[in-house]
């Protein structure tokens, strides 16, 4: 080739050699118009030159004192443009595929991420496919490419470290999903997919880089895990969410009702067969009597009556807990434990906050009293372990789940923010207001 190379940068500055005859007493070398930055005559026949600045294609000629003649024709390449096709993030590891999309793209010699070169593929002058290299630490790097147009950056690429999940917000709901939750951590920014228990969320929005909004997929009773899963790598939080059931109340002989009692979730039975007084008591859910969403019921009452006794207690109670302030924990009776007055649950803001109470015989509240909520306490995170039998009292109004192993009796006018859960006996309402806290 007469000229080589016979492309080069609009800004000048490349090494060309011509090649032809006669070249002895050179005494001027144009591109175009324009005299080449600098040459040398290495030979008769060959002359190394520097390349002044131009557009297009230009005639390349030697002067000499013979005259002049033309060795051939450069092609001036205006310096490339390019864009990163989305996702512009990927593992530390590299080893995706990226698309850059541009122009001038034709004569690429060098991709770099960083100081990292990567292997490219040239389709067409518009595009190139790239394997990204991998990279020693998270952030961002400068994407370039060099071609003999010249050199193009610009465009950043954010290599990406797995993300993490801090806590789930709130961290519990029914088995059926549909409720909405808020899951913090970092590096969600990028995500591409939520999952409980490997069931994709229903939806989910990115607030922001630490905070996931999901809507929860319909699951299984019991814990379950959750994971975020972005360019970067999924991340997994063993059991940070629970799958609680969907029944108000259930019975283990019978479910006895008299007066206008309103129950919000459903009502069951199991192993007996009796549900009396609906109406004039009703039922914002559905009635089950000994079918298999009762029998699954008491199952997974049992278990979750046997998982909550199995807890080591953080601290021990006795006697009337009318009056008192306590923060979560694990609290444990030898026997039976009495309510007369307020007793206030403080979360301490803490949304996801838990408390069992383990009590070796009955539970039993006097006239008005109430179990208060404050600072971010939730009814569903409240548990009632009653080693025989509960009685709430006249007007109480009551917050949590009571999982008794004999019987539930809720006195005329009392209130349960929570559920009336009884393994062996009788659940029996008089007058009650019942409302599952999810």
């Amino acid at each position: 080739m007469p000229v080589s190379p016979n492309q080069g940068s609009t800004g000048g500055g490349d090494a060309v050699t011509l090649t032809g005859s006669h070249f002895t007493g050179t005494i001027g070398v144009r591109y175009g118009s324009r005299q080449a930055a600098g040459f040398t005559v290495v030979s008769d026949t060959t002359t190394a030159t520097i390349t002044p600045s131009g557009y297009g294609a230009v005639p390349v000629s030697v002067t000499t004192p013979g005259g002049t003649g033309v060795v051939g024709t450069f092609y001036y390449l205006p310096a490339p443009a390019f864009r990163l096709v989305p996702p512009p993030a990927g593992p530390l590891a590299g080893g995706n595929t990226v698309i850059l999309t541009g122009l001038g793209l034709y004569t690429t010699s060098e991709v770099r991420f960083g100081t990292r070169a990567a292997e490219f593929t040239v389709d067409s002058d518009g595009q190139l496919t790239v394997t990204v290299p991998a990279a020693a630490s998270a952030g961002p790097v400068t994407v370039t490419v060099r071609t003999r147009g010249g050199i193009a950056g610009g465009v950043t690429y954010i290599y990406l470290g797995p993300p993490s999940i801090t806590v789930v917000t709130l961290d519990s709901g029914a088995v059926d999903g549909g409720n909405l939750v808020v899951i913090t951590g970092t590096g969600f920014s990028y995500t591409t997919s939520v999952a409980f228990g490997g069931t994709p969320a229903i939806s989910y929005r990115i607030a922001s880089d630490t905070e996931i909004d999901a809507v929860v997929p319909a699951g299984a009773l019991g814990s379950a895990d959750v994971s975020v899963t972005t360019p970067g790598g999924t991340t997994i939080a063993s059991g940070a969410y629970t799958y609680l059931g969907r029944f108000a109340v259930l019975g283990g002989q019978s479910v006895t009702n008299t007066g206008p009692s309103s129950v919000t979730g459903d009502l069951g039975v199991s192993p007996g067969v009796s549900i009396t007084g609906f109406p004039p008591g009703q039922v914002n859910g559905t009635i089950h009597t000994t079918d298999a969403n009762a029998l699954q019921a008491q199952a997974d009452l049992i278990a979750t009556y046997d998982k909550a006794a199995a807890q080591i207690p953080t601290a021990s109670i006795s006697g009337d807990l009318g009056g008192l302030t306590l923060t979560p924990g694990v609290y444990n009776a030898a026997s039976s434990i009495g309510l007369t007055g307020t007793l206030t649950l403080d979360a301490q803001g803490d949304r996801n906050a838990d408390w069992i109470f383990q009590i070796g015989s009955t539970l039993t509240t006097a006239t008005a009293s109430r179990v208060l909520l404050t600072n971010g306490a939730t009814a569903r995170n409240v548990i009632w372990l009653i080693g025989s039998s509960a009685t709430v009292g006249t007007a109480t109004a009551f917050a949590g789940r009571i999982l008794a192993q004999t019987s539930i009796t809720l006195t005329t006018g009392a209130t349960v923010n929570g559920q009336a859960l009884a393994r062996d006996g009788s659940v029996t309402l008089d007058t009650n207001g019942i409302t599952r806290p999810w």
